[in-house]
C-alpha cells in the first residue's frame, strides 16, 4: 500500500485497525474529540486550541493487547488556523518508513531515534506530562501511578501538611485525574487552605486542566478572593489561582475574570498571560474581552499586547469576538494599542 494514500494521521491509524485518544497539550491539556480532529484534518474546521500558530497534540494509540504508543506533535498552521497539509504528510511519512503501513512492526533503535527527532516532535514540560498520564490512564480505565495513594494520604493531612517533600507531582496530578472517585474531591477542597505554598502550587498547577466541580471552583474562588484582598497581594499566588479556575464553568469563568480585571493593580502581566494562556473561555463575553484588553493595554507593554492579542484571535471561539473589540470606539489607552497593533502588522505584511 503507498503511502500516498495516506493523506491524514487517522486515516493511517483506521486503516492499522488501531484505537487512539487525542488531546490538545498547548493550552491545558483536553481530549480532542475524534470526530473533530478529523473534521480539522480535512481542513473542514481550524484547530480548535491554537498556541503560536502551532497544533501541539498527542496521539496515543493501540493494537488489540498492546500498550499504547505516543506522539507528541507540534503541526503548523495557517493565518486562518487550519493544518498545513504539507507537514502532516511529511510527518505520515516519517512515520511510515519506521513502523510500516500497519503500525505494528515495532522500530528499530535507529527508526524510533529518526521517528523521534523529525521536526513536528516536542518534548511538553513534566506538569502537562504528569497530568496528561494521569487522565490518559484514568481515561483507559489503567491504575493510577505507584505515587497515586500517597498523594491521597497526604491530602488527608494525617501525616502532616509540612510532610510534602515525598509527594510526586504525579500523585496530586493522579488525585486530579480521578476527582470523581473516591473521596478525592472532598479531599482536594479541604486541603486547598491548608497546603504550604510549594504543594500549593503543584496542586494548582494540576488542576488548571480538569473541568471542576461547582464545590471546588467555589473553594478556589473563595481563596482567590481571600488572596486579592490581602495588603500586599501575591500575584504570583493570584494568577496560579486563576489559571486553576479554568475548568470551571465559562459563566461562573466570567464572573471571576471580571473581578479580577475590575482591580488594575491585580493586572499585572502576569496575570494577564495566565488569563490568555489558560481562561480564554471566559473571555466569550465582550465585555470582559474588552476589559481585558484594556488592562493589557495599561501595562504599556506593546509587545505583550500584540503577542497575546494574536494569539487570542486564532481561537475559534475568540475570532469574532476579538475582531469586535478591535474595531468598537473604545477607552483612549486601548484604542492607541490597538492602532499600534495595527501599525506592526502593517510593517509585517
Amino acid at each position: 500500500m503507498s503511502m500516498d494514500k495516506f493523506h491524514t494521521l487517522t486515516q493511517l491509524l483506521d486503516n492499522a485497525g488501531c484505537q487512539y485518544k487525542i488531546y490538545d497539550l498547548g493550552r491545558r491539556v483536553s481530549e480532542i474529540e475524534v470526530t473533530q480532529f478529523k473534521a480539522v484534518e480535512e481542513n473542514r474546521q481550524p484547530y480548535p486550541w491554537p498556541l503560536q500558530q502551532h497544533a501541539h497534540l498527542s496521539i496515543s494509540f493501540w493494537q488489540q493487547d498492546n500498550p499504547p504508543w505516543i506522539w507528541f506533535l507540534r503541526l503548523p498552521l495557517d493565518e486562518r488556523g487550519l493544518l498545513k497539509q504539507a507537514a502532516v504528510g511529511d510527518f505520515i511519512k516519517y512515520v511510515i518508513e519506521a513502523m510500516g503501513a500497519t503500525l505494528n512492526s515495532t522500530p528499530t533503535e535507529e527508526e524510533q531515534e529518526k521517528l523521534a527527532a523529525n521536526p513536528y516532535t516536542f518534548k511538553p514540560n513534566d506538569d502537562k506530562m504528569a497530568i496528561f498520564h494521569a487522565l490518559l490512564r484514568q481515561q483507559l480505565s489503567l491504575p493510577a501511578s505507584h505515587y497515586y495513594e500517597h498523594a491521597q494520604h497526604y491530602l488527608t493531612g494525617d501525616i502532616g501538611w509540612e510532610q510534602w517533600q515525598g509527594v510526586g507531582l504525579q500523585g496530586f496530578a493522579d488525585v486530579c485525574a480521578r476527582m470523581k472517585q473516591a473521596n478525592n474531591s472532598t479531599l482536594l477542597r479541604k486541603a486547598i487552605s491548608k497546603l504550604p505554598m510549594t504543594p500549593l502550587y503543584a496542586l494548582l498547577g494540576c488542576l488548571e486542566h480538569c473541568e471542576l466541580p461547582n464545590s471546588l471552583t467555589q473553594c478556589l474562588a473563595e481563596r482567590l478572593e481571600y488572596e486579592t484582598t490581602q495588603p500586599e497581594p501575591d500575584l504570583f499566588l493570584i494568577s496560579a489561582l486563576i489559571r486553576a479556575l479554568a475548568g470551571s464553568e465559562s459563566k461562573i469563568l466570567g464572573q471571576q475574570l471580571e473581578q479580577l480585571l475590575a482591580i488594575p493593580a491585580l493586572c499585572h502581566p502576569e496575570v494577564l498571560v495566565a488569563i490568555a494562556g489558560r481562561c480564554w473561555n471566559g473571555l466569550a463575553d465582550t465585555k470582559v474581552a474588552s476589559l481585558f484588553l484594556l488592562r493589557l493595554a495599561e501595562t504599556e507593554d506593546q509587545t505583550l499586547f500584540n503577542q497575546l492579542f494574536a494569539d487570542l484571535v486564532m481561537l475559534p471561539i475568540l475570532r469574532g469576538i476579538m475582531l469586535q473589540v478591535l474595531h468598537s470606539q473604545a477607552n483612549p489607552a486601548l484604542v492607541e494599542a490597538i492602532a499600534k497593533l495595527q501599525q506592526h502588522a502593517r510593517g509585517q505584511a
